[in-house]
């Protein structure tokens, strides 16, 4: 009976590390999605999320606000970035002391929303590599 045990113990240990290794590509945070705009993994919901969280700062269609937040369409700094460092970037913030900040205005840690998950700053920037 205990030998049983052991044995269905082992089984659902092996499928639970299985399934803890599964990587589905759509989820991964440092390929750039293709050119094109087409809504690939979570860009459109990442769309919904920039206007509801960062449209204050970046306008409502990404096109920047004087001395809040700067232009994001065609944009040197998102397209010199992984995924994952735009999401680390978003996630941090910049403080108006970083040398690069050139707008003089905090960009708050996850825009201000510390609801946004992992998955919801990788969406957004799903939507923002549609803009380059």
């Amino acid at each position: 009976m205990k030998r049983t045990r052991w044995i269905l113990f082992v089984a659902v240990l092996a499928l639970v590390t299985a399934a803890c290794g599964y990587s589905d590509v759509s989820s991964d945070t440092t390929a750039a999605p293709s050119g094109g705009g087409e809504d690939v993994g979570g860009a459109a919901h990442g769309q919904e999320l920039f206007k509801t969280t960062c449209s204050a700062c970046h306008g409502q269609n990404a096109e920047g606000i004087d001395g809040l937040g700067t232009d994001m369409h065609n944009n040197e700094f998102i397209q010199s970035q992984s995924n994952a460092d735009l999401i680390l970037f978003i996630t941090v913030g910049r403080s108006t002391t970083d040398p690069d900040n050139t707008t003089g205005v905090d960009m708050p840690p996850n825009g201000g929303d510390s609801s946004l998950t992992e998955t919801d700053i990788a969406d957004i920037v799903d939507y923002l590599r549609t803009l380059q």
